[in-house]
C-alpha cells in the first residue's frame, strides 16, 4: 500500500504519550495503564531518548527481578527507537516492523516529533483497505458500478 502513514494519524490521531527518563518504572506503567497505551515515549531536552514498552516490562523488569518503584525507567528502556516520516508507507512500515521486530514507530517531521504508529494501527488499516476493495468489487459484479 502506497499510502503514508499521514494518513492513519489524521485517522487516530497524532496525540502521543511521553514521560521523562528520570520517572520511576512504577510511574511510568502507572501512566501506560492510565492511558490504555502498550508503550510511552520517552523525552528528554525535547528529544526522544527512548521508547518503554509492554515487552521491556516483561523482559527488562520482571524477567530481571528489579524493583519497578526504585529503578527508573532509564535504565530500561529501549534506547535505540528507530523512527519513521509522514511520508513513510504503509507497506514500508509493516517491512520495518518485520525486521525490526517491533510493535510502535514514532513518527517524525523535520525533527518534531508527530505521532506513533502500531503495528495494531497498520492492521486494522490493512483491515478496512481490504474491506473496501471487497465491497467495491462485489459491487461492481453485481453491476452497481461502471467499469
Amino acid at each position: 500500500m502506497d499510502t503514508p502513514v499521514a494518513a492513519l494519524l489524521e485517522r487516530k490521531g497524532s496525540a502521543v504519550h511521553a514521560v521523562a527518563s528520570t520517572i520511576t518504572i512504577a510511574e511510568a506503567v502507572a501512566e501506560m495503564n492510565n492511558k490504555r497505551i502498550g508503550c510511552i515515549v520517552i523525552v528528554d531536552e525535547g528529544q526522544i531518548a527512548g521508547i518503554f514498552t509492554e515487552r521491556d516490562v516483561l523482559r527488562r523488569v520482571v524477567g530481571a527481578d528489579l524493583d519497578p518503584k526504585t529503578v527508573l525507567v532509564a535504565d530500561v528502556m529501549t534506547r535505540s527507537v528507530h523512527t519513521i516520516s509522514l511520508q513513510t508507507t504503509v507497506d514500508q512500515t509493516m517491512e520495518i516492523f518485520a525486521e525490526k521486530r517491533c510493535r510502535h514507530i514514532p513518527v517524525m517531521d523535520g525533527g518534531e516529533l508527530r505521532g506513533l504508529i502500531s503495528i495494531g494501527d497498520i492492521s486494522r488499516w490493512v483491515a478496512d483497505a481490504s474491506m473496501a476493495e471487497a465491497d467495491h468489487l462485489k459491487n461492481y459484479i453485481a453491476g452497481g458500478f461502471p467499469a
